[in-house]
């Protein structure tokens, strides 16, 4: 939080404050809900009387409940937006690299009642539709961490909302994105084409029928070629594909097609992409990458609460989303600082091994001083230098913070 310019993000973005709790310390108060990773729904009360929370946002108590519900009810879906470009910026320019590949997809967040005017959306850990809010979320596949996301999208909306990630990552980076990665429910053929015609390339599935399968397993063995991929840990290491460039209706021009049996899978996966240079192993390695969204979207769930929205807090879906992606990107720059070992880390292990220990904290007129106790796990904080030096808090009567190890 040290090189993050908060009072900046807010700058230019409406948010409700008060002078008794100003904007900064009340996203503070939320941000700092989401960085323990506690079940606001059943811990949410006793944070309330922790005088840590109310020192990392600078104030004397955590607002209640009933004012961080309130809250999140008064920000605006486009204020959101806005906000989520903001701090886009600032945690770029405070040393979160951005890569070149994205992988995308949806998620549903369950309603908390049957009776919400809401649609119908599949909600894949319940194997089944039902009303839910879908939201559609990005996650950088280099540096693995979630960097956008839009809730409340509808049915109507869905296949188009891969140009508005487009949108948001020309506006925020000046650039549109190298390659885009996602299965085959998330757009339609359409907007394949109009990402082809933009120079973005992408990789999807394609959807299987009965009548495409007989058409591949009639293939003679001398249209297959074996391949070898490089990763030592997977089983299937020598599927057999067939590459091949075909055309589809809404798209103009060929794409190609890979086909690859022998992956592990009953059926065989078949792969649609505009990059035809990129080899056959490179190809479906990458496109098996694409599944560690599913690990980003279960770190944000298990660990941030995501789908918590029963809470006692009872945040906007929207806004919780957005302290989700913040308290995301706050978890990977201390990866970052703190080494190789933690660098691929998710946040729950970087809060069990590194942050989730006791302390003696000692507040001075001019200064917070925090002695740890002894931890296994210390070492790596000493090693990082992230203690070396007091860190101002601007936020907090500009104190400085000083960290002591035991």
């Amino acid at each position: 939080m040290r090189d993050i310019d908060l009072r900046k993000v807010l700058q230019n973005v409406d948010l409700p404050g008060s002078g008794m709790i100003p904007p900064e310390q009340a996203v503070r108060s939320l941000l700092a809900l989401k960085l323990i990773g506690k079940e606001r729904k059943s811990h949410v009360m006793d944070l309330v009387f922790d005088e840590g929370i109310a020192i990392f946002a600078g104030l004397n108590v955590v607002p209640k409940r009933s004012y961080l519900a309130a809250y999140s009810s008064r920000v605006a879906h486009e204020t959101n937006l806005e906000l989520m470009g903001a701090w886009f910026e600032e945690v770029q320019r405070a040393g979160l690299k951005r890569g070149a590949s994205i992988d995308l997809d949806f998620h549903t967040v369950p309603a908390n009642s049957a009776e919400e005017p809401l649609e119908k959306h599949y909600v894949s850990s319940r194997s089944r539709s039902q009303k839910g809010i879908l939201v559609f979320l990005a996650r950088d596949a280099t540096e693995r961490v979630l960097c956008y996301s839009n809730a409340g999208v509808t049915k109507s909306e869905r296949a188009s909302e891969i140009m508005r990630f487009v949108q948001f990552w020309q506006a925020h980076t000046g650039k549109l994105p190298s390659e885009l990665v996602f299965d085959s429910q998330l757009t339609t053929y359409r907007y394949l084409n109009e990402l082809n015609q933009q120079g973005i390339l992408f990789m999807t599935l394609k959807r299987r029928t009965r009548k495409m399968l007989g058409e591949i397993l009639s293939r003679p063995s001398s249209a297959w070629r074996r391949i070898t991929l490089k990763s030592l840990t997977r089983t299937f290491r020598t599927p057999k594909v067939l590459d091949e460039r075909i055309r589809l209706k809404g798209y103009d021009g060929e794409l190609r097609q890979v086909t690859v049996m022998d992956l592990g899978h009953e059926d065989p996966t078949i792969l649609l992409t505009n990059n035809v240079e990129i080899k056959c192993p490179s190809l479906v390695t990458r496109y098996a990458q694409r599944m560690l969204i599913e690990n980003g979207i279960s770190d944000a769930i298990q660990f941030f609460h995501l789908d918590a929205l029963s809470s006692m807090i009872g945040l906007k879906v929207d806004f919780d989303l957005q302290i989700t992606l913040m308290a995301a990107a706050l978890y990977k720059l201390m990866a970052v600082r703190i080494g190789r070992e933690y660098e691929r880390a998710q946040a729950k292990k970087i809060f069990r091994n590194l942050l989730d220990v006791s302390a003696t904290v000692i507040v001075c007129d001019d200064e917070v001083v925090v002695k740890l106790d002894k931890h296994a796990h210390n070492p790596y904080l000493v090693a990082s230098g992230l203690a070396e030096k007091p860190t101002p808090m601007p936020w907090f009567g500009n104190k400085k913070l000083i960290i002591e190890f035991s």
